[in-house]
């Protein structure tokens, strides 16, 4: 009788060596942005639990407005990642659509060390340096 070796997807890292987003691809990539999602949860937990306990009034002006400052700071952070929890869900849903790894503009692999540093990518590199170019001359006139 053969036992299956089960390998979590921590000891595991894609490489170019195997078929482009093959079954063990796509479930790391999954699994790193569900991790990732979780964490920004737990974060926003967290600044949630700081913020209702930092609502008691500061008698001296300077600490209130610091306290106001730190308190917008945050606010912020939380709309960023509110934002950032979409594009992770919009890259889960291209998982299981079958177009995750794929370049939006030119359908070309986006490439796994960019997929590596950012897996919420939907252009390849070249494709998002020539984004980037036609923003810096749209943004110049």
């Amino acid at each position: 009788m053969q036992t299956a070796t089960v390998l979590k997807v921590s000891d595991y890292r894609p490489s170019d060596d195997e078929p482009f987003m093959n079954e063990r691809q796509l479930e790391y990539f999954k699994q790193k942005l569900l991790d990732w999602k979780e964490d920004i949860l737990r974060e926003s937990r967290e600044t949630v639990n700081h913020l209702q306990k930092e609502t008691e009034n500061h008698p001296d002006l300077a600490d209130r407005a610091s306290s106001e400052t730190d308190r917008a700071l945050e606010l912020r952070t939380r709309d960023r990642q509110r934002k950032l929890i979409s594009k992770i869900d919009e890259a889960l849903r291209r998982i299981e659509d079958g177009s995750y790894g794929y370049c939006e503009e030119t359908g070309e692999p986006i490439g796994l060390a960019r997929l590596e540093a950012r897996p919420i990518a939907t252009l390849s590199l070249e494709a998002q340096e020539r984004h980037e170019r036609r923003e810096r001359v749209h943004r110049d006139d």
